[in-house]
């Protein structure tokens, strides 16, 4: 649950918000009803959407998912889970007052340990994680080419490497500035050691 919560922290924070309820979704579809780790991520996905319908001026959907958003987190004690949650609460109430105050400051980030987890407070298999799920979302970019730069760079954390350029540019990645061209250099070098692989396989058979 903790690696769950932070990874969705992070790509919300980085300004996914659309991509940030994959994280969640896994965790809270199988939990009980109405207990409070199901409160929580149910509260936590209709939050990002809420934000997500306001910075796309969707005023109605932004009200009524910041609605119920509020209410399933209204009976989750404040620090849950070492997460904000009042204060994620407080922001709820003013969205669904207003939803155009979306417009006039940016959202609430979410903390987790009184961290508001960035992509660089990640570990390699949290943003491999992160890497993924944003790959998912939409169809700008290549699952397998972030799938596969996620093993070359968990072999190159295996191996010591003293270059990780994998591992580097999956946190670039994620952390979203520039990531049109992040992604760019992540496929060639994907597809050079992808090559390399071929070039080599069956040599010995």
């Amino acid at each position: 649950m903790e690696r769950a919560l932070r990874v969705g922290a992070a790509v919300f924070n980085e300004g996914d918000h659309h991509a940030a309820h994959d994280a969640w979704e896994d965790e809270w579809l199988p939990l009980e009803s109405e207990t409070s780790d199901e409160r929580l991520l149910h509260g936590l996905i209709q939050y990002t959407a809420a934000v997500y319908h306001a910075r796309n001026r969707n005023w109605g959907g932004a009200r009524g998912l910041a609605e119920s958003a509020g209410e399933y987190l209204h009976e989750v004690a404040p620090d849950y889970r070492d997460v904000n949650v009042e204060a994620v609460r407080t922001y709820l109430g003013r969205l669904a007052a207003d939803p155009e105050f979306a417009e006039r400051a940016s959202p609430l980030p979410l903390t987790v340990g009184g961290v508001a987890v960035r992509a660089d407070d990640l570990s390699f298999e949290e943003a491999a994680e992160a890497a993924g799920i944003l790959a998912a979302d939409g169809e700008r970019w290549d699952e397998n080419v972030v799938e596969d730069a996620a093993r070359y760079g968990r072999e190159e954390v295996e191996s010591g490497a003293s270059t990780t350029r994998f591992v580097a540019l999956l946190f670039e990645f994620v952390g979203g500035e520039r990531r049109g061209l992040v992604y760019q250099r992540l496929r060639e070098h994907t597809e050079r050691r992808r090559g390399r692989e071929e070039d080599v396989s069956g040599l010995f058979e």
